[in-house]
């Protein structure tokens, strides 16, 4: 997007220069006059040369595109101008993901580029778990007298994938007839043992327990747990309330529920699971649960690009009809999705979607980021409303996980599982 604009610089020189023509002709004084004049054609010179023409390219390097947590990953970006004509004041800020922070150096810089010129800037930023798209770069160019500006954003699609296993995702017990990674009690034709039982006419042979026929002569057959592959809709509450941050330094609460996605999507994107995504906020946003590699980087595609789910908030007079998009989201799950809400629960509204989408069928399961305070009164009572929004949510039956983003979620995901969480 480029916005063109006048700067108003010379608007005060206009001004002055007229105040001193005026001056001179009433006490017969050419000289000033003729410096009211020449005054009054430099204010008139930005409106001859007009805005400047903005051909630009990025390309950032990365020394470590796959770092572990806490890793320090040194940017470069560098910044071409493509056109055909020189760019005398530009001043670059890169698209820090949000998610990051800056550890060493800084992301802005300010060059004078001439055609084909580069211009490069280094800095660090510390890995955090998951991976973080860079934002496109946005790019203020003025022209030599400083009278317009052109502002626009220059994009390379640069990633970090900061891997962090996610070694069980928020998925309820659901048996649906289909053979995948779902394991249920049901014994089967799985990887998982779960049971002896006598031999019955038509077992395979690879089931029979060997063993136990050579040491007694009886034919048994092994029955393994049985896996069903599920489908899954990963929602993100992307409403204005949902971006909170414990401090004006950290990362939001939607902008930690897109990392979570991304890592919940990495761990079904290794199975057979269908998974789609799903957000709710300054408009419904919505892609069918599917499997494959391609499916996996058009869902990845919309996490970076859908307006709905940038981690920057929407504008505060935004219509958010969530109760209608709730319903839009009803009618496009089938009848076998389960639903993972990823959610700070810090609206009425996304509670009352939650059990409106558990009421009529569709399992669903909330991943909650933590991100309350407790230093001032608003900062408590906001942390009493959540938690009592969590407790209404497990009484109706509602799996909630209170992800605390100080820590993995993989970790956290593992330790409610040990608690049996999952209904």
């Amino acid at each position: 997007m480029t916005t063109v604009r006048t700067t108003g610089r010379w608007r005060g020189v206009v001004a002055i220069a007229l105040f001193a023509v005026a001056v001179g002709v009433l006490v017969d004084r050419p000289a000033v006059v003729l410096v009211g004049v020449v005054g009054a054609g430099f204010a008139a010179y930005p409106h001859l040369v007009g805005p400047p023409s903005v051909d630009l390219e990025l390309e950032r390097r990365l020394d470590d595109r796959h770092p572990s947590r806490g890793d320090v990953v040194t940017v470069t970006t560098r910044l071409t101008n493509a056109g055909s004509r020189p760019l005398t004041d530009v001043r670059v800020v890169d698209g820090v993901p949000p998610m990051l922070t800056v550890a060493e150096g800084s992301p802005r810089h300010a060059a004078v580029l001439r055609p084909g010129e580069s211009a490069e800037f280094t800095y660090a930023l510390d890995a955090e778990h998951g991976r973080h798209q860079f934002d496109p770069a946005t790019v203020l160019v003025r022209d030599v007298t400083g009278g317009h500006e052109v502002e626009t954003t220059v994009a390379d699609g640069t990633e970090i994938s900061c891997a962090d296993p996610v070694p069980a995702v928020p998925i309820r017990q659901q048996a649906n007839g289909h053979a995948g990674r779902l394991v249920t009690d049901e014994g089967g034709s799985g990887i998982e043992f779960h049971t002896v039982r006598e031999y019955r006419p038509g077992d395979p042979m690879s089931r029979i327990d060997s063993k136990r026929w050579a040491r007694t002569g009886d034919l048994t057959t092994i029955e393994f747990r049985e896996e069903h592959r599920t489908s899954v809709a990963l929602v993100v509450d992307a409403c204005e309330s949902a971006y909170r941050a414990r401090t004006e330094e950290t990362p939001n609460a939607v902008a930690h529920s897109l990392a979570g996605v991304e890592q919940v999507l990495s761990a079904l994107g290794d199975t057979r699971d269908a998974v789609g995504v799903a957000g709710l906020g300054r408009e419904f946003c919505w892609a069918a649960p599917g499997v494959g590699p391609t499916h996996m980087a058009r869902l990845r595609e919309l996490l970076g690009t859908h307006p709905t789910l940038s981690s920057t908030p929407p504008a505060a007079d935004t219509d958010e009809d969530i109760e209608r998009q709730t319903e839009m989201l009803r009618k496009r799950l089938g009848s076998e999705t389960q639903v993972v809400v990823f959610s700070p629960l810090t609206d009425d509204r996304i509670r009352q979607a939650v059990r409106t989408l558990e009421a009529a069928g569709y399992p669903t399961t909330v991943v909650s980021p933590n991100v309350t305070a407790d230093g001032t009164l608003g900062e408590r009572l906001a942390r009493t409303e959540r938690a009592n929004r969590m407790h209404a949510l497990r009484n109706a039956g509602v799996p909630v996980v209170d992800w605390d983003p100080e820590k993995a979620l993989g970790t956290v995901l593992l330790d409610e599982q040990q608690r049996r969480w999952s209904a």
